[in-house]
């Protein structure tokens, strides 16, 4: 453990410190000597004080999550600075597994040495599949992680990621053959990083009735008439998962709500004329952020927010929201994870994925004809989407709609067009369109978009910068995209995850691993269902 050398006792110091790395174990050494510094500095010289430190307190050397993360942590462990006796190792285990059912507000640091996993609370088919060795099916899995999450709550209310990867590291340890991750007889990776994951989504979703709400624009209704339902049913309640700026409290002090309004009616005297500067454009749109987001988050309809803000809809307009809803930029994050990780995805999908999955087989034959001659980043985009529509199963017609090459917005038949965000395709194919359109809640909202690559970051920012859930048809295919960082790093929790649909299996978790201790170092993409 780091010690910050101060006047203060060297004991004191090294329980503080142990106080903030018990929230952020992975906390840089700088930031951390920042802390203690700020916390010297307002007059917390000993544990105790720590219960009297606010967010605010923070704020200078912390990102406002971490504050709020380290200052709710502080408050439910007031009693961290107290020295227990010194006790057997049997004591202790004691200690660490008898808690209110509500959950242990004493930190102890050992008590994921100390944790006895609970193997006698499990189902007996479960533990018959256990010790013979076998594998157990997903049913019986979800029931081991609800019970094993449920007995950590008990000892320990706020655990780290760094304590369920322990724990889920010990289960594999001790039932391998079951347990560990195992594709066609390979490990992949330390073999434990499915259940530790799992372990730690269940503890998340467990927390979540404590984590900040956002409202999120529900699906339309069977029939898709959105104008029949009302703005009040167009919202329901939804985790933030950091979102950074969902919900502006107060207006910047240099703005007014005459000046609001004024700089809206310009932006869209600026959209009819079609003659502007694309930077003072995007200024607009960032100090008008507070004023775009009260509309979007009261429910107000697509059709009226394309009169009222028609630069939300257009590629720099969108991505000058997003990056103030998120801190990602939509465009440039999405081409340099392309970079990085499209044409080993796509090698994984050509040369592991298709000979297994007839579909997947199929899809590449036929894009392969379609593609013809068109090489480099846009096609094996196009390539790419279409290959994870295949894997999962997923139709591509609600991704997708064609129409003739010459086809006009006003000429689109919407009432074909699915609710939720779809790219209009002019022409049979996306390999060989020259022009694209988008669509919402079967709105033509732009009729001119030049290429693929801004035509799809374009339906998944409108994912988040209108409050719309993944549907059900394609939840698979864009929950990848988002968790395998294409454009926003939840598990880094710096983005922001669009909500699925409410049911007891809240989404699929889509991760992409490398695996150097493959042979051939080959790609491994596997599906983890968690359960709520």
């Amino acid at each position: 453990m780091f010690v910050y050398l101060t006047d203060m006792a060297e004991s004191e110091i090294q329980r503080i410190n142990s106080a903030i790395t018990a929230v952020f174990p992975d906390l840089p050494v700088a930031v951390l000597n920042s802390v203690v510094d700020t916390l010297k500095a307002l007059g917390a010289e000993t544990t105790d004080d720590l219960q009297y430190i606010t967010e605010g307190d923070l704020l200078p050397v912390l990102k406002p999550v971490q504050a709020r993360r380290l200052v709710v942590s502080w408050a439910q462990n007031i009693s961290i600075c107290s020295n227990p006796p010194a006790s057997s190792p049997s004591s202790a285990s004691t200690t660490s597994t008898s808690s209110s059912p509500g959950g242990s507000s004493t930190f102890r640091p050992d008590w994921v040495d100390n944790f006895q996993i609970p193997w006698q609370k499990l189902p007996e088919e479960l533990l018959q599949s256990l010790e013979r060795q076998k594998r157990p099916s997903p049913r019986l899995r979800r029931e081991m992680i609800r019970i094993v999450a449920s007995e950590i709550m008990k000892v320990y209310s706020n655990p780290t990621k760094r304590n369920t990867t322990e724990i889920g590291k010990r289960m594999v340890a001790k039932y391998p053959k079951s347990l560990q991750d195992v594709i066609e007889g390979d490990v992949v990776g330390p073999g434990y990083h499915s259940l530790a994951k799992q372990l730690q989504a269940r503890v998340d979703n467990v927390k979540r009735p404590n984590t900040p709400k956002i409202k999120k624009r529900k699906p339309a209704s069977d029939g898709y008439d959105t104008e029949e339902v009302p703005a009040k049913q167009k919202a329901s309640v939804q985790d933030t998962y950091g979102c950074v700026n969902w919900e502006l409290k107060y207006l910047p002090l240099s703005e007014t709500g005459d000046s609001q309004q004024e700089k809206k009616e310009k932006l869209k005297m600026m959209f009819q004329e079609m003659n502007y500067n694309t930077d003072d454009m995007k200024k607009l749109v960032q100090s008008t952020f507070y004023t775009q987001r009260k509309d979007i988050n009261k429910g107000t309809s697509i059709r009226q927010l394309t009169q009222e803000w028609p630069f939300l809809f257009n590629e720099a307009g969108m991505a000058a929201h997003f990056q103030e809803l998120t801190g990602v930029s939509l465009m440039e994050c999405f081409l340099a994870n392309v970079d990085k990780k499209c044409r080993r995805l796509l090698s994984f999908l050509k040369s592991v994925d298709a000979p297994k999955h007839k579909q997947v087989q199929d899809a590449f034959i036929k894009f392969q004809t379609e593609r013809g001659q068109l090489d480099g980043c846009p096609g094996d985009i196009i390539q790419m989407v279409l290959l994870l529509l295949a894997h999962f199963g997923e139709k591509e017609e609600n991704l997708f709609h064609y129409v003739d090459t010459t086809c006009l917005a006003q000429e689109v038949l919407t009432e074909k067009l699915p609710a939720t965000p779809c790219i209009i395709v002019c022409g049979s194919s996306c390999f060989t369109a020259g022009t694209f359109m988008l669509s919402i809640d079967q709105e033509v909202v732009n009729d001119h978009i030049t290429s693929f690559i801004h035509a799809f970051c374009l339906l998944f920012g409108s994912y988040y910068c209108f409050n719309i859930h993944y549907p059900v048809e394609l939840r698979s295919t864009l929950e990848f995209f988002q968790r395998y960082n294409f454009f926003v790093g939840i598990f880094n929790n710096t983005g922001y995850i669009a909500s699925l649909s409410n049911e007891k299996h809240v989404s699929i978790l889509v991760d992409f691993y490398f695996s150097a201790s493959f042979e051939h170092n080959s790609w491994c993409l596997y599906c983890v269902k968690i359960s709520c």
